[in-house]
């Protein structure tokens, strides 16, 4: 029942005494109603549900005293103000007797007309407090009561708990009242591996009354359950911290989900590195077998047909392609598991730009592109890793080749930051092609982005190469950007890195040397289950004048090794049964074997895959499909 915050009963079997207080309370604003006797005023109390009760000590059939415990016995009118008067029981023991029978507040006679205001108003503010702070709690109870976490209320310092709520038994799979039994059950339901450290936190209570962690509990079925426990100080007026609340949150979907997720990254990275060894392995092949179509037609002492040249140019940019295609999916894989390594030293971009443009060359000519390079006078000098650096304008060179229609027009620039921009290079990629639309401009360097081809070429690629230098001139401390006017009117993407130096250019000689392709006799053995990629290394090395013997046994190795004593062992790593780790290993351990030099040839070719081939003994690596190149390198030392 609610109370009518302005109506007063004044109860009171002396009419002039009854009278006197009921003008005094109506000039102050009050509504008041009247009763001479304990019963009527009972009854009232129940029906009227008055805010104060200005009762008389001495009625004539009920004291006083009894009926104010009566008011307050009762649920319905506990709340019910009681201000008690007396104007015969005036002494100490009378004012205790009555407060003591549940009296809000005791007057004796004579009592002034200000003393009854502000005693009455007095009470009514009080009243007024208790019911806000009632509705306060109430509307805290309903909120805690039927929200899925947990919410706590500890005393400080001793942590006793003063308050949770009912989603503890839906989380802990333990009762409230269990937990008021044994009130530091919560604790001992943690996981084992978690619980030291959250009850370290809980011992530091009164010092640190804040936190925001993660942790396990073991729920009574077996199962664990993934929580969030916040903890806030509650401070007194002056500024004491006295309690500490704690909401404990449920973030076991949360996790699992987590973990789904880093197991579909693990699977993917291991998916494109997988995918990219597989395709390796038939580039190698191709590649050679190329390389072997255009050895075998020179030495033959002919011309060779011009169907078959054009022929064995169109295999090997195609698997140039294809090479570059596995490189990028590698590069995802590492920088998604954070494993790009750069290897820094002072480098020279006007090499930097040239290693591009060679690399971009190929399917600049078949573009038929016209492509512009300008240099500063300088030689301009970063820091950097120069495979990486050359990678990346190789790409964007790539790029405008693939996206620009034939004979286009295609520019590198590097030019010096000035003003605001001083101590940085910027190396400018341009092209006339097909532009990028304004709204797609903030999406091309996400992975897997993709932008119109030209009319007069299919959709290709992956969409990983601008993501890819985006990371790595991240890694240099730099960053890409894109402009373009909008669709059919060209791009510009800018590689920005920070200036090492500038210098005068050296004079250098102007020589370039081919490798020396004579074998000489050397003997090697190539070792390798893919058997077309090892026949055509094969049938390619011995065109080249070298003495090949091939197997695809590992356990061959060695038998062969003693009785062809060859110069160099070409080993493929991944082998059935045993790895090429092992068998180098074996091999640098035997006397009679130790001095034959070991070159790995596999599709793996991360840093981790090469320090891994270091230590086993061999003496070079080689990535498949290996340039032909770098395989005389590698045979040659």
């Amino acid at each position: 029942m609610k109370a009518n915050p302005t109506l007063i009963l004044n109860v009171d079997d002396n009419d002039g005494a009854r009278y006197a207080k009921t003008r005094i309370l109506q000039g102050a604003g009050f509504e008041v109603v009247e009763a001479t006797n304990g019963t009527d005023a009972l009854e009232m109390v129940k029906r009227l549900c008055p805010a104060l009760v200005l009762l008389d000590v001495k009625l004539p059939d009920i004291n006083g005293i009894e009926v104010c415990r009566r008011i307050k016995a009762d649920p319905d009118s506990a709340m019910v103000l009681v201000l008690q008067t007396s104007a015969a029981l005036t002494g100490r023991a009378d004012k205790i007797r009555g407060l003591e029978g549940g009296a809000d507040n005791y007057l004796a006679a004579p009592i002034e007309a200000d003393e009854l205001i502000a005693n009455v108003n007095a009470l009514l503010r009080m009243r007024q407090t208790q019911v806000e702070l009632r509705d306060s709690e109430e509307r805290f109870r309903q909120l805690t009561d039927n929200i899925d976490d947990v919410f706590w209320m500890f005393a400080v310092p001793g942590g006793d708990l003063v308050y949770v709520s009912p989603a503890y038994a839906d989380i802990w799979g333990r009762s409230v009242a269990s937990l008021r039994e044994q009130p530091g059950g919560w604790l001992d339901a943690v996981h084992p591996d978690d619980r030291e450290r959250i009850a370290v936190r809980w011992r530091q209570l009164p010092r640190a009354a804040h936190y925001d962690d993660e942790f396990r509990i073991s729920v009574p079925d077996g199962r664990t359950r993934w929580v969030r426990d916040r903890l806030f100080p509650v401070r007194d007026a002056r500024g004491e911290v006295y309690r500490v609340a704690r909401v404990t949150s449920d973030i076991t979907a949360r996790k699992e989900m987590e973990a789904l997720l880093r197991a579909a990254d693990r699977n993917k990275n291991q998916f494109l590195a997988t995918l990219a060894h597989e395709l390796r392995n038939p580039l190698s092949p191709i590649r050679n077998a190329a390389a072997l179509l255009g050895v075998a037609g020179e030495s033959g002492g002919h011309k060779v047909d011009e169907r078959q040249a054009r022929a064995r140019e169109v295999i090997t940019r195609q698997v140039d392609h294809l090479a570059h295609l596995v490189d990028d999916l590698l590069d995802v894989a590492r920088i998604s598991e954070g494993k790009i390594v750069l290897r820094t030293e002072e480098v020279d971009l006007g090499a930097v730009v040239n290693q591009a443009v060679e690399t971009a060359g190929p399917l600049i000519t078949a573009r038929e592109h016209h492509l512009n390079v300008s240099l500063p006078e300088q030689q301009v000098w970063v820091n950097g890793d120069p495979v990486r650096l050359a990678q990346s304008v190789g790409n964007l060179l790539h790029n405008a080749a693939k996206f620009t229609p034939k004979g286009g027009e295609i520019g590198v620039t590097v030019s010096l930051g000035e003003g605001r921009e001083a101590g940085r290079v910027k190396i400018a990629v341009r092209d006339n092609g097909i532009g990028i639309a304004e709204d797609n401009l903030p999406r091309i360097f996400g992975m897997f982005a993709q932008v119109g081809a030209p009319p007069d070429r299919a959709p290709e690629g992956l969409g990983i190469g601008l993501s890819l230098v985006s990371h790595l001139l991240e890694l240099h401390g730099g960053h890409l950007s894109a402009e373009s006017p909008g669709i059919g009117m060209g791009s510009t993407f800018t590689v920005d890195l920070p200036l090492l130096r500038v210098a005068s250019p050296e004079a250098r000689p102007d020589h370039c040397t081919g490798p020396d392709t004579g074998g000489s006799g050397m003997r090697v053995l190539l070792v390798d289950d893919n058997v077309d990629a090892m026949e055509m290394m094969g049938f390619l090395l011995a065109e080249m004048g070298y003495e090949t013997c091939t197997t695809a046994d590992a356990s061959q190795i060695e038998e062969l090794a003693l009785r062809h004593k060859p110069h160099v062992i070409v080993l493929d790593i991944g082998l059935p049964g045993i790895d090429g780790y092992e068998v180098a290993r074996r091999i640098k351990k035997s006397p009679a074997l130790s001095s034959i030099r070991l070159v790995a040839h596999t599709g793996y070719g991360s840093p981790e895959d090469r320090r891994r081939a270091q230590e086993a003994g061999f003496d070079a690596h080689l990535v498949k499909p290996a340039e032909l190149e770098d395989l005389e390198k590698a045979l040659k030392g």
